[in-house]
């Protein structure tokens, strides 16, 4: 049987468990894909796994992950050689190693592997960055992580074959859509409690401010007749941010909390903009 495309990537924050409200709200038709905030590509993927190829403009501003869906793109024989020496050679002094690794003149297989053994093996599957740009998440607890899954990965670059992609800021990307093309936009979550925030996914953050711009730009949007969808916490704030616009009220399942008592529903917010919602 056939490997259905799916997130190749851990992500917290991911989307999986907000598909069915988020492809309950898709438009039956569009033009191109844009999903500015890529992360783990959950909606993309489904969107292939359920409709076909789609034409797509894929972008976030983490370099090392943008580079990692080219290296799986384009490069995909050449990345799971790579994931295969890392899983042979797991182990906790080869992960800080690896971690610590520069890895600048390297190629984009080599680069894209490291990513992916990190993101298998580190705590919770984070991405997180220190000021100056380093990835510093510990190793997880995991008896036996599965490191190189070849078909899955086979099977994302399939996916990625006609896609572009590109490493920028999201309001530079998503303004290139035009009327009848989809945009969906799920930045760093305005965090639902002081201890709570996972922005750190770049050295630069996502402060008030990103999200006041990405508001802007999500009205700027919609006014052009282009389908914009938005996911974010369910905060007084955004609800401030985001005041008059279309929402729905979802519960979601959560695992990122250090402990297991606290991961529970949590309420996120669905904003719905432009010609489907008029």
């Amino acid at each position: 049987m056939r490997e259905l495309p799916r997130p190749f990537l851990k992500w917290a924050g991911g989307k999986a468990r907000l598909l069915p409200a988020l492809s309950s709200r898709l438009p039956g038709e569009f033009g191109t894909y844009y999903e500015p905030f890529l992360g783990g590509g959950a909606l993309f993927f489904h969107l292939v796994a359920r409709r076909g190829p789609q034409a797509a403009v894929l972008s976030d501003i983490n370099s090392d992950l943008v580079d990692t869906y080219l290296g799986v793109r384009d490069e995909v024989d050449h990345v799971v050689d790579c994931l295969r020496e890392h899983a042979d050679r797991h182990r906790r002094d080869y992960y800080y190693k690896m971690r610590g690794e520069e890895m600048e003149g390297q190629g984009l297989a080599p680069r894209a592997a490291r990513i992916i053994y990190l993101n298998r093996t580190c705590y919770n599957g984070l991405y997180r960055q220190s000021r100056s740009g380093r990835f510093n998440v510990p190793m997880g607890r995991y008896r036996n992580p599965t490191i190189c899954d070849e078909p899955l990965l086979r099977a994302a670059s399939a996916a990625l074959a006609a896609v572009e992609l590109i490493c920028a800021p999201f309001h530079k990307v998503a303004r290139r859509a035009v009327a009848g093309d989809l945009v969906y936009m799920d930045p760093p979550y305005i965090p639902v409690s002081v201890t709570a925030s996972f922005t750190s996914y770049h050295r630069e953050g996502f402060n008030e401010e990103d999200q006041c711009q990405l508001a802007r730009l999500f009205k700027e949007l919609a006014a052009a007749r282009v389908h914009v969808l938005l996911s974010n916490s369910d905060t007084e704030m955004v609800h401030e941010i985001y005041a008059g616009l279309p929402c729905d009220e979802v519960k979601v399942a959560r695992s990122i909390n250090s402990r297991a008592s606290r991961r529970g529903g949590v309420g996120e917010l669905i904003f719905r903009g432009g010609p489907l919602f008029s």
